[in-house]
């Protein structure tokens, strides 16, 4: 496992276009994921500890992004041949005994993770309702162990003054988490 940290957010740059399958065995592009003021664009796998440390909170963000009209998706792009727990299979099972309320897709090419720059798990993209980038961020100070129940939510309240105010905060904390396994 390399530890890998995202880059500075690239303030404006225009969503990615996809087409990917999802787990809920619909294909699910970008204008089908696009909530009305934004979008947030999560890279993540079952298998990756820094994931497991955080989905609980991932969940109830985005639950609650939701409510403030900003929807959520989640794209696996890892090679599932180097982790089983990565595949489509086990996927399904996760999303399904995890209650995901958003689509998670598979990025079998790779092709969505390396247009959108992803680096690592959790990665996260988040878009206004205009889908320009205003966040590249973490979710919270939480490493591979969860943080304490009261952190400083970074990504929620990111995501909260995009929905308001269309603009991300300037000051963000990279995400941390393992790289993405390519082909």
């Amino acid at each position: 496992m390399v530890s890998t940290e995202t880059p500075i957010c690239d303030f404006n740059a225009p969503a990615i276009d996809f087409n990917l399958k999802g787990t809920d065995g619909k294909t699910h592009t970008l204008d089908s994921c696009k909530g009305e003021n934004g979008l947030l664009i999560m890279f993540i796998c079952n298998h990756c500890p820094y994931v497991k440390a955080i989905i609980d909170r991932i969940i109830r963000d985005t639950k609650e992004l939701k409510v403030l009209g900003v929807n959520a998706v989640a794209i696996m792009s890892n090679n599932p041949n180097e982790y089983q727990a990565d595949s489509f299979e086990n996927m399904q099972k996760i999303a399904k005994q995890m209650a995901f309320p958003f689509p998670y897709l598979i990025d079998e090419t790779q092709a969505v993770a390396k247009a959108y720059g992803a680096v690592c798990t959790p990665d996260f993209f988040g878009y206004n309702g205009n889908l320009e980038l205003q966040y590249r961020g973490r979710l919270d100070a939480s490493g591979k162990e969860s943080a304490e129940a009261d952190v400083k939510r970074d990504l929620f309240e990111a995501m909260r003054q995009v929905a308001t105010t269309g603009k991300g905060p300037k000051q963000q904390i990279p995400s941390i988490g393992c790289s993405i396994k390519w082909y």
